[in-house]
């Protein structure tokens, strides 16, 4: 079954709050993942301590393991 993700958006600019996405598997939370204006936070199922990245490091690792799937016209 696909994955079911649930975004949260906050009434106020980015910059003073995250985004948050609820993402789930067959109605299982299988974490929470909170975008901000300088990181990305993955917060697994049943943590209080989340993984943080960088853009920058974000940018590196998705062109480095990420599976290229279609073209996206920016």
């Amino acid at each position: 079954m696909a994955h079911t993700v649930t975004v949260t958006v906050p009434a106020r600019p980015l910059a003073r709050a995250d985004v948050e996405f609820v993402v789930k598997k067959d109605d299982e939370v299988l974490g929470r993942l909170l975008i901000s204006q300088g990181a990305v936070n993955w917060f697994a199922k049943g943590t209080t301590y989340s993984c943080k990245m960088s853009w920058a490091k974000f940018d590196t690792v998705m062109r480095a393991k990420a599976t290229r799937t279609e073209r996206h016209n920016a």
